[in-house]
């Protein structure tokens, strides 16, 4: 959470916030790269905070589920975190490529 609230506090600060949100389009592209990270960036938090942690907590018995839902919990949980890693690559290219002018 902490990351993304101060990703969001720099690119305010820097004056990108809403071009990179807007993917770039408002400023002839020039804040796409960044924009196409933060939102693979806010993909994952969501994944994390609202997909991965709840079934996790059912998985581990944190939380009273059946047999078949722990089981099912589990799955979701490692899916949504594998797709998690693969967007971590991509997300990190876009976000320092972002220093490089493309346009």
């Amino acid at each position: 959470m902490a990351t993304i609230v101060t990703g969001v506090i720099l690119a305010g600060l820097n004056g990108y916030l809403v071009e990179a949100i807007a993917l770039g389009i408002t400023d002839n592209g020039g804040s796409t790269a960044i924009g196409i990270g933060m939102w693979m960036g806010a993909i994952m938090w969501f994944n994390v905070w609202f997909i991965i942690w709840p079934n996790q907590k059912r998985a581990l018995g944190m939380v009273e589920a059946d047999a078949d839902s722990k089981k099912k919990s589990a799955r979701t949980a490692m899916l949504f975190s594998r797709t998690n890693t693969m967007l971590s690559i991509p997300m990190l290219f876009c976000m320092i490529s972002a220093q490089n002018p493309w346009y």
